[in-house]
């Protein structure tokens, strides 16, 4: 096997083994250097230039954000604004009614006309019988209210012999 160099080839070793000569592209020319173009003398140069990163996209958000942002108030502004807001307030807590108490007690939750148990009726009288206008219930009771029938020994029980009755045993009035 024989080897021939050929001084065209590329160089296996360092740079400077050729001198200064630089190894040839394959078939790509780089393009002769242009003359710069002439600078225009009555065009001023831009006042800002942009270069982009991070420290110019900060420095345009607070340009920006000046603009956005509300103005600050003077302190004898802010001051007069929160004692408008403390009058408002001190007016709407005038407005409440008064608070509500709640009473324990039973009352009969009489029967609708659709079958079910009114308890607002219940409440409401629970709490006019403490002395209060009207109620809403918290808490219910029931229980089973049967006919003397159903004690006599050997009689068969029919389903109109008891009935439920629910009871309001605690309200909240006003």
């Amino acid at each position: 096997m024989i080897v021939v160099a050929a001084s065209a080839c590329w160089s296996q070793g360092t740079q400077g083994t050729q001198g200064t000569s630089a190894p040839p592209a394959l078939g790509v020319r780089e393009p002769p250097p242009q003359a710069a173009p002439p600078p225009n003398e009555g065009v001023p140069p831009p006042a800002r230039e942009e270069k982009p990163g991070l420290i110019n996209e900060v420095g345009k958000l607070f340009e920006k954000s000046l603009s956005i942002l509300p103005k600050i108030k003077s302190p004898s502004e802010t001051i007069d604004d929160l004692n408008a807001r403390a009058k408002d307030a001190g007016e709407s807590l005038s407005n409440l009614a008064k608070p509500s108490t709640m009473v324990t007690g039973r009352s009969v939750c009489p029967v609708a006309a659709n079958g079910a148990p009114d308890c607002k009726i219940g409440a409401d009288r629970l709490c006019q019988s403490k002395g209060y206008k009207e109620g809403s219930s918290l808490n219910m009771d029931s229980a089973e209210t049967c006919s003397a029938k159903v004690l006599i020994p050997g009689r068969a029980r029919k389903p109109d012999d008891c009935r439920t009755d629910n009871f309001v045993t605690r309200a909240m009035c006003q």
